[in-house]
């Protein structure tokens, strides 16, 4: 066989077996929810039945009044949450893209804070701060009741302040990329600044808000744990949630799960397809970087005044979190401060049975997820950048695509392909040929199952975009040229890959795995739907359990949220350090 021929086997022979795992275990899952929800099961007569295509139960979910009102609170919060999120982090965006001022990296920083706490967990903090007997209305006197009619508000303010530096680091990547020629051409023809920021400046960075907007809206429409820490259930995905109960008796968790998926689908879409439409085609190669100017004294004062106001804003739920888990068992209720302090929760939260366990299999889930896309990531980042293949787009998109489905939407339909499809077929084989042991790594619910390899594998999928991502900013920043000269000089293509290539892109790839890990580590919406008995309860699943035990529940589950926040944060710092400028891509859908 020559040399040529082996090649082009081996690099489509990875490219299809890549296409199979995303077929089997992202979109069969996306598969069987569509079909659960788009199909019934019609009697014909002598106990036969046939299943035919149908959008009754869609039609009866509209019909339904909670669950129209459902759909509804869930496109308010999101709405609402997007645009709380672009009025807080396009101002910075500008100044930290076009000026100069003390301590400017710091903040640059500092401003990535909320993305080490996920809003799942800071909602127990934001309840102890804007909540009856919180912190506010005891230093201020008010009576604000975040926690009765205003807990849709909460909800909203605890996601934006979540998820607004996704949008700040997509927005001040779009502005380094401006021309400055353009702004000054505009300013020479005697354009105000606001003009030529509605003009000139707003059109071009509108791709790249659009590229954040989506995933803040698609994330914050879909957001399953903090309406779950408020008790907010009138919103979809809560209704999703307790749905599992009937999801072996009814279609409508399927139905709702369906309009979930296609109004996220949508809103990509319009994104992509229609709002950014005008911006891309304007936008254009910078001719020369983007300047920077030193503020005055006085503008460097308002520009740390906003980057501190936000931050300080952004970090008020993790404020909360810590005093939570210092706080004595009997509460922290109507004062600024917890009377009195205790560092017991945090011994607790290693030495409780559900705690300490959850710790345990959150560390091994993330791991095998690590490993997982590791390998995937490599082979798929290696196929898009360094072949010529057709159907690399393909997978590059398909790649991509957990980014644009919401992680509910991915979480049900794993539940969803333990109850039919091959899984199901699967068990009972093994259990025919007395293998059943292995039959309960494919089963959720049941007599004694064990989701840890559908959980490690949905931790996976959804977590890959970042580890590819990642791995094809560092081979585009390495010359394949030292490859080829590694190979004429008689190494094969796995050896010249091994010690040329992966030594060059190693920064890349750990950053991408210090992502995952991470991630998973805290993972809500898989967690709280594949877990269904403690004794396989990740963290967020067991902090959620906790949080409803009477006693030192809350207290023991926000010590496990300061765990897991220093966990987070410092693997983010690692990975922003590794990837540089490049960071900011991973949260691009």
């Amino acid at each position: 066989m020559s040399p040529k021929l082996r090649r082009f086997l081996v690099q489509y022979g990875m490219l299809f077996a890549c296409l199979a795992v995303l077929a089997v275990f992202l979109l069969l899952p996306i598969g069987l929810t569509v079909w659960g929800g788009l199909v019934k099961e019609v009697p014909v007569g002598n106990g036969e039945v046939r299943t035919v295509f149908t959008f009754n139960h869609i039609a009866l979910l509209f019909e339904n009044p909670l669950y129209r009102e459902g759909l509804i609170n869930s496109f308010w919060i999101a709405c609402a949450t997007t645009t709380l999120c672009v009025i807080i982090s396009l101002p910075l965006a500008l100044i930290s893209a076009r000026y100069k001022f003390p301590l400017k990296g710091l903040w640059n920083a500092v401003i990535l804070v909320p993305l080490i706490l996920p809003p799942f967990v800071g909602a127990i903090g934001m309840r102890a701060i804007l909540g009856r007997e919180g912190m506010m209305n005891a230093l201020f006197g008010t009576d604000f009741d975040l926690l009765g009619k205003g807990r849709v508000w909460g909800v909203i303010i605890v996601e934006a302040l979540h998820l607004y530096p996704i949008i700040y680091l997509n927005a001040t990547a779009a502005l380094a990329n401006l021309d400055p020629a353009l702004d000054e051409a505009a300013e020479n023809l005697g354009a105000g600044p606001i003009r030529r920021f509605f003009k000139i400046v707003l059109p071009l960075i509108r791709p790249g808000l659009f590229a954040g907007g989506t995933i803040v809206f698609i994330w914050s429409f879909t957001e399953l744990g903090t309406p779950l820490m408020f008790e907010y259930s009138r919103v979809t995905p809560v209704q999703i949630f307790h749905g599992l109960k009937e999801i072996q008796s009814s279609a409508e968790p399927y139905a709702l799960t369906v309009v979930l998926l296609a109004t996220a689908i949508l809103w990509y879409v319009l994104g992509k397809l229609v709002f950014g439409r005008k911006g891309y085609a304007m936008y254009s190669k910078a001719s020369r970087a983007s300047s920077e100017f030193k503020l005055p004294w006085w503008g460097s004062v308002i520009a740390t005044l906003l980057f501190a106001g936000v931050t300080f804003a952004a970090i008020l739920p993790h404020i909360g979190v810590v005093l939570t888990s210092i706080s004595p068992t009997w509460g922290w209720y109507g004062t600024v401060l917890p009377d009195s302090f205790t560092f017991d929760h945090y011994e607790t939260a290693l030495s409780d049975p559900v705690s300490s366990t959850s710790v345990r299999n959150s560390l091994i889930l993330s791991i095998m997820a690590v490993i997982g896309s590791v390998v995937m990531g490599l082979v798929a980042a290696y196929i898009i950048v360094r072949t010529k293949v057709k159907g690399r787009g393909l997978l590059d998109a398909m790649c991509m695509l957990p980014l644009a489905v919401p992680g509910l939407v991915m979480a049900f339909g794993y539940f969803a392909m333990t109850l039919q499809g091959p899984l199901p077929a699967l068990a009972g084989w093994l259990t025919e040929v007395g293998l059943g042991g292995f039959a309960r790594f494919f089963q959720v619910v049941g007599e004694d199952p064990n989701p840890f390899l559908i959980l490690a594998v949905a931790y996976g999928i959804r977590r890959l975009p970042y580890m590819v991502r990642a791995t094809v900013a560092g081979l585009e920043q390495t010359s394949g040229e030292l490859e080829e000269a590694a190979v004429n000089l008689g190494a094969g293509r796995v050896e010249a890959f091994r010690k040329v290539v992966l030594p060059l892109v190693l920064g890349n790839v750990i950053a991408g795995g210090l992502l995952v890990f991470s991630f998973s580590m805290l993972e809500v919406s898989d967690s709280l739907i594949l877990a269904q008995q403690g004794k396989h309860f990740p963290i967020t699943k067991a902090i959620y359990e906790l949080w409803n035990r009477l006693g030192d529940g809350a207290f023991v589950a926000s010590a496990m949220g300061v765990w897991g926040m220093a966990l987070l944060g410092v693997t983010l710092v690692g990975s922003s350090i590794l990837m540089g400028k490049k960071f900011g891509s991973i949260f691009r859908a």
